[in-house]
């Protein structure tokens, strides 16, 4: 299927590891030129290599929780030319009470996940606008429509960016622009594997055991009972990306955890 992507421009922020950077691979093997991010030069020196052979590809480092950090991100993407498609990905996650939750850990988390995606859309929004074609493309969650009480804050930030996506969809009327969300279910990334070995280490069991009973004992309604893989999610990204009659919608990747028809 030729999704249109030569000569595209795309940016994928958090492209580093994980959903980013299968992302990010993805959109390189049909023919878009690329640009990744991540939080240090160590990262985006890594991705870079990795992704190069691929297709035209560059990166920068940059904190997107921070308004600095977005805006220099803004300017060395469109260094080359306009933006065509954006995909707010960066985000972070962590597990911990709801009563141990402090307000920084409250605003840290508001900053990386939903601030991040304000700041770059709202500089990258209007041209798309102006121009009459463009995609965002938001990287929510199942926990957005399913909290976790044992990420809450994680949570609320994914509801929020469901709710951006729609509200933004809104200002595209009438344009060939569109607005959609992906919401992937938990997702065998490097994020992920770290959090799990941590978890083995501190009950002393072995990680694999831990890891096979996950689905059966945390995620019983899950209809694949296995992790989705960064590449599946990549692969919804981009078509999501490319579906001009598609708008404001949000797309669940997240393997049947979520027991509802729509």
């Amino acid at each position: 299927m030729d999704l249109d992507l030569r000569d595209k421009r795309v940016l994928v922020t958090g492209s580093a590891s994980g959903i980013g950077r299968a992302t990010a691979e993805a959109f390189l093997r049909e023919g878009a030129a690329v640009v990744v991010n991540g939080l240090t030069e160590a990262e985006v020196g890594g991705a870079l290599a990795s992704l190069a052979p691929l297709g035209p590809v560059r990166g920068l480092a940059a904190d997107l929780s921070t308004a600095a950090g977005a805006e220099a991100l803004v300017a060395f993407a469109a260094a080359d030319g306009p933006v065509d498609i954006l995909v707010n990905n960066v985000g972070i996650f962590s597990v911990k009470p709801f009563a141990q939750l402090t307000d920084a850990d409250w605003q840290h988390a508001f900053d990386v996940n939903v601030m991040s995606a304000v700041r770059m859309t709202r500089a990258l929004l209007p041209a798309m606008l102006g121009r009459g074609r463009g995609a965002v493309v938001n990287l929510a969650s199942e926990a957005g429509v399913k909290p976790l009480p044992q990420m809450i804050h994680y949570s609320v930030t994914k509801t929020a960016m469901i709710g951006l996506t729609r509200g933004l969809a809104e200002l595209t009327k009438g344009t060939a622009v569109t607005v959609n969300a992906v919401l992937p279910g938990p997702t065998w990334t490097e994020g992920v594997e770290a959090y799990f070995h941590g978890l083995a280490a501190a009950k002393g069991e072995p990680v694999d055991g831990i890891v096979e009973t996950y689905f059966r004992n945390d995620e019983p309604t899950s209809l694949i009972q296995r992790f989705v893989e960064p590449r599946e999610v990549a692969r919804m990204i981009v078509f999501v990306a490319t579906s001009p009659a598609s708008n404001g919608a949000a797309y669940r990747i997240e393997g049947g955890i979520i027991r509802s028809i729509l």
